[in-house]
Formats: structure tokens, C-alpha cells, sequence
């Protein structure tokens, strides 16, 4: 079998009368959705509308879990007791579900945000909390994270299905993991540019997902060209949740 890899972005990332993204052009271009659950952005219509959008158009949910941090977008390191942070994952993801549940679809995966998706990668016991909401709620759902860190390790010791990703529109650093907003390079806003590290990236075989930030300038233009990219290189775009697993899926 030839590669296959998925195409997530980040939606539903609009609160109330501040606007962030063009989901309407961006999520018939993914195969994957990480859908904002109101704790970094996103109000109950702006999901509603997000998760009513993925049913339509045949695109799997996932809920996108964050720090209380709507001021910060979620961005900003917290620090949260391990019971609270399990609670409030569990918190987001239930609200994303349930709205899914309403448009005849569910949440099938859970991906963190921000600065939780990176204190995740070395902080055992946040890593370890987040995994227990996961299972809490549902043992069959999968979690979507950078692999080597340790939330893609305790959720395979739980378990939990583990889909490695890669971003096309962001930089890397000496050591694997992403740059710092703040550094040069850490923003690919040209098409071109992330659509070849898209193509470098899904044929090294060791992710199962390709990441487009929503609110990066141009996302649709990004997701337009990354998707163009990887047919003409003879990779598939699928979803990690429908048949087969695809490549970096454990």
C-alpha cells in the first residue's frame, strides 16, 4: 500500500464577534478537524457550527483541548492541578462531542493546544491526566500528538490509539520539536514553502497526520497547496479514523 496520510487543521477558533479563520474554506480541504472547545476560543454556535460542517462534508472530529486561557489563546504556560486539568478536558471534550452528536456525528480524537501541547511532551503527570480523560471518556478515541514525547507514550500505555503528526506551516528546530513563535522561521506563510516540507514530511513515513494552523495568514491557500503537493507526489490523503491505519498510527 502506497502512503496515506491525514490533513488536520485547527477550527471553530472564532469567539462570538471576534473572527479567526475562514473554516468555510478550510475544512472542505482537511480530512481532519480539531475543533475548539471554548477554553482558548470557540463559543457553543461557532462549534456547533464547525462540527455541523465536518458532518457534511465527511470530515472526522476532534476535540482540540486547552488551558482555561481565552485571553491568551491558550498560549500562555499554566499551571493546573492534575485532578483539575483532567476535569477540564474531560469538560471540553464533552461539549464538543455533544454538539457532534447533534449533527449525527462524534468526536473521534483528542489533540491539545498551545502550551498545553507542549507541556505535554515532557510533563508526566499533565500528559498523564490528559490521558485519563481521554480514556475516561472514551477508550476507543485516539490522541493526536508530536511523536518521542511523553503523552504519546503514556497513551499507548493506556491503550489509546497514538497518531503522530507533523506540521507543514511551521518551523523545526536542531532537535525535532517546533520553533518558538517568536524565533525566525518559526512561521511558514508561503504555500509553496509548507506544501514541499509537507510533501518531505508525509514521505519520510513517520507521521500519520499533517497539521495547517487555522489562524496562520492564508490557511486555506496553505491547506489548497499542501493537498495539490502531496497528490502529485502519490501520497493519499485519508483520515486516520476511517479503515486502515495510516502511517505514524500506532
Amino acid at each position: 500500500m502506497g502512503l496515506r496520510i491525514d490533513l488536520n487543521a485547527d477550527v471553530a477558533e472564532s469567539f462570538g464577534r471576534w473572527r479567526l479563520g475562514d473554516d468555510d474554506a478550510l475544512l472542505p480541504l482537511l480530512t481532519s478537524a480539531n475543533v475548539a472547545c471554548g477554553y482558548h476560543a470557540g463559543d457553543a454556535r461557532t462549534i456547533r457550527a464547525a462540527v455541523t460542517g465536518c458532518a457534511r462534508l465527511g470530515v472526522v472530529v476532534g476535540a482540540q483541548v486547552s488551558y482555561r486561557d481565552l485571553a491568551g489563546f491558550g498560549r500562555r504556560a499554566m499551571d493546573v492541578d492534575a485532578d483539575d486539568l483532567e476535569a477540564d478536558v474531560l469538560y471540553q471534550v464533552a461539549a464538543v462531542d455533544g454538539l457532534a452528536r447533534t449533527a449525527g456525528v462524534r468526536a473521534r480524537y483528542v489533540k491539545p493546544h498551545g502550551a498545553l501541547y507542549h507541556r505535554v511532551l515532557d510533563d508526566e503527570a499533565q500528559a498523564a491526566a490528559l490521558v485519563a480523560a481521554v480514556r475516561a471518556w472514551d477508550p476507543t478515541a485516539s490522541v493526536l500528538t508530536q511523536p518521542g514525547g511523553r503523552l504519546a507514550a503514556l497513551a499507548a500505555d493506556a491503550g489509546l490509539a497514538v497518531v503522530t503528526e507533523a506540521f507543514a506551516d511551521r518551523g523545526y528546530g536542531d532537535d525535532g520539536r517546533l520553533l518558538p513563535r517568536s524565533a525566525p522561521g518559526a512561521l511558514l506563510t508561503d504555500p509553496a514553502d509548507a506544501a514541499a516540507q509537507a510533501v518531505r514530511l508525509a514521505a519520510s513515513g513517520r507521521f500519520g497526520s499533517l497539521c495547517v494552523h487555522g489562524d496562520t495568514p492564508g490557511a486555506p491557500a496553505i491547506a489548497a497547496a499542501v493537498r495539490s503537493a502531496l497528490a502529485d507526489a502519490g501520497i493519499d490523503v485519508a483520515a486516520f479514523n476511517a479503515g486502515s491505519p495510516v502511517n505514524g498510527a500506532r
